[in-house]
């Protein structure tokens, strides 16, 4: 008797595990967009550190990446129990805030000011609080593109139990969280790996270690160059896309849009109509609020006339 049950015990966690396993390749596929731009972000956020803090920072972030998924699996699950109208608002808010940074990098980039964000030129910039603020800002973009893998990921499992539901979101947080980080982590080192092979090639006359480690050289500051414009492209693209599904006439709006392009362009421009929507969208709200912005904190800091 005991052994039947326990032959029971066994089939029923094997079908647990597999149902699992079925959810999150599932769910890994409708976040794969999202990792993507996660991956763009988080590659960009680390530019500008000293190569032997690259490392550290990125393990920070991870470190801080993992803890935001830890509060967001459970208060997920919560909110998906209690308050399931409340996960639009706070995605739309999430979005906004995505936006919000995007254009506050185009206004840096385009508008001229005073910044302490270039250190190479500066003695007096503290270093120490240049890379704290670093990380804190890769952590708080980390928690906002968490936030929308886990809502997605929870929408895909929302049919199954409570107890699915926290396994196949865990899975996903610890997958993404280690995929994305390691990912970023390689992308820095490229420059230093290109360095060892050259010095390989020296010492031991390889033609082919000394070919790559030129081309890792040449690749490395233009993969991170590229990496920095589409993080801030991915900004506006995933505010965007997400305030598009959270308002129902701009998301008929995409679906016209949408329709357009299929019909000018052919499949093609079915897809890419609705990204153009979506980032123009993301550049539009973007701009409002930096804006607005501006506006309450020029209000604030404004002496009152004597």
């Amino acid at each position: 008797m005991a052994g039947t049950n326990l032959l029971t015990l066994l089939d029923d966690i094997t079908t647990l595990l597999d149902d699992i396993a079925t959810m999150s390749k599932v769910a890994t596929k409708k976040t794969a967009g999202v990792l993507g731009d996660d991956l763009a972000l988080n590659a960009q956020q680390v530019t500008g550190v000293s190569a032997e803090r690259e490392l550290p920072v990125v393990w920070a972030v991870a470190k801080g990446s993992f803890l935001n998924k830890a509060i967001l699996v459970p208060a997920a699950l919560l909110i998906s129990v209690w308050l399931p109208w409340l996960i639009t608002p706070l995605l739309m808010m999430g979005g906004l805030f995505l936006c919000f940074e995007g254009a506050e990098k185009l206004v840096e980039k385009f508008i001229p000011h005073s910044s302490n964000d270039d250190v190479s030129d500066s003695e007096n910039v503290d270093l120490v609080e240049y890379e704290k603020q670093k990380i804190k800002g890769a952590i708080r973009t980390d928690f906002i593109l968490s936030a929308e893998i886990i809502v997605i990921t929870l929408g895909t499992v929302a049919g199954v139990s409570l107890l699915n539901q926290a396994l196949v979101l865990s899975v996903i947080a610890v997958i993404m969280t280690i995929g994305v980080y390691g990912l970023v982590a390689g992308i820095v080192k490229l420059d230093d790996a290109g360095l060892y092979l050259l010095t390989q090639a020296q010492q031991t006359g390889n033609r082919f270690k000394e070919l790559l480690g030129k081309g890792l050289l040449a690749a490395a500051p233009r993969l991170m160059a590229f990496l920095a414009f589409a993080g801030t492209v991915a900004m506006f693209l995933v505010g965007g896309g997400i305030l598009v599904h959270g308002i129902s006439v701009l998301h008929h709006w995409q679906i016209t849009v949408a329709e357009f392009g299929a019909n000018y362009l052919g499949a093609t421009g079915g897809v890419i109509a609705p990204l153009l929507f979506d980032g123009l969208l993301g550049v539009l709200a973007g701009a409002v609020v930096v804006l607005i912005h501006h506006a309450v904190v020029s209000m604030k800091t404004k002496k009152p006339a004597k």
